[in-house]
């Protein structure tokens, strides 16, 4: 049962982030769905007003549908602290620690998870880096350290495209992240309120799964359940459920790994506020298990709380 009283939402779609046009689709869609489910509710979109008009609508609780900064980084969160306003998702630290790729994985390793190897590099550096700054060489995985959807994310397999790549992951926030490639499935794991729900299976058109790739509908092809061995299915999942946890996450979660031929999960990344439109992965893993849309919607709704 929720903790809050009435029925007057807003859902936070779009902001200022690198991910608006995502947020906005998936604000919609569960605006959408908790109007089917006899919500009020307004769609808000977010700007430095938001104070004031979470005020004039008398808010009682919010939907968050934002992605990537600001939204998604712990900004949002401890500003619907202050006003004191449940929110779904985690609270302000996890939501930061979820953000920052160089912190979220140091605290994966501590929590005895498989993490791929990696280094760090400060943007001023970026477009210097070579193939021998590498322990692991080439093929690579160039990233930003601060944005999410795969914004800024190439894979390298021409020492001479290295630099290329990193000058412009360091356009985006935060350090630039270059991981060692490792071949295997990419799977991607939805927990809610600390249990995972299922895992499904990612198969890219393209070489990896990039942004287009995970936002146009049709360019990829999804498997669920996974089409893994059902011993490396519960290890990702116990995987999944540990860095929900351990990261002191809320609400629902979606943990993104690649498996390994031997079954070991390697985590790349926990998103705090997972996309919910027509391409996303956790509701396709929620109609995998025979839970609605709307049904789903409802649930994480249900689970917005103050985490201060």
């Amino acid at each position: 049962m929720p903790t809050w009283t009435g029925k007057n939402v807003a859902v936070l779609y779009g902001g200022p982030s690198t991910e608006r046009e995502v947020s906005l689709r998936t604000g919609k869609a569960c605006a959408d769905a908790l109007v089917a489910k006899g919500y009020d509710v307004a769609l808000v979109d977010v700007d430095r007003e938001l104070p004031a008009r979470l005020r004039e609508r008398k808010i009682d609780v919010v939907f968050n549908a934002l992605h990537g900064r600001w939204g998604e980084d712990g900004c949002v969160q401890g500003l619907l602290e202050a006003m004191g306003i449940p929110y779904t998702g985690s609270g302000v630290l996890a939501s930061a620690l979820g953000m920052e790729k160089t912190v979220s994985k140091a605290m994966f390793r501590s929590l005895g998870l498989s993490v791929i190897d990696y280094r760090v590099f400060p943007a001023s550096r970026a477009g210097s880096i070579k193939a021998s700054d590498l322990p692991f060489g080439i093929p690579c995985v160039v990233k930003p350290s601060g944005e999410g959807s795969s914004v800024g994310v190439h894979l390298v397999k021409d020492p001479t495209k290295l630099a290329a790549a990193c000058a412009d992951a360091a356009t985006f926030k935060g350090d630039v992240i270059v991981e060692r490639y490792v071949k295997g499935t990419e799977v991607n794991v939805a927990v809610l309120e600390g249990k995972a729900l299922g895992a499904i299976e990612i198969e890219p058109a393209n070489e990896f799964y990039d942004y287009a790739a995970k936002y146009t509908a049709g360019t990829t092809k999804y498997h669920y359940p996974a089409r893994i061995p059902e011993a490396h299915v519960k290890r990702v999942m116990e995987a999944a459920e540990i860095a929900h946890r351990g990261l002191g996450c809320a609400g629902v979660t979606r943990v993104d790994f690649i498996v390994a031929g031997d079954g070991t999960p390697y985590i790349l990344e926990i998103n705090t506020l997972p996309g919910m439109t027509a391409t996303s992965l956790v509701p396709k893993i929620a109609a995998g298990l025979g839970i609605p849309f709307p049904d789903l919607c409802e649930r994480i709704l249900e689970s917005a709380a103050l985490k201060a």
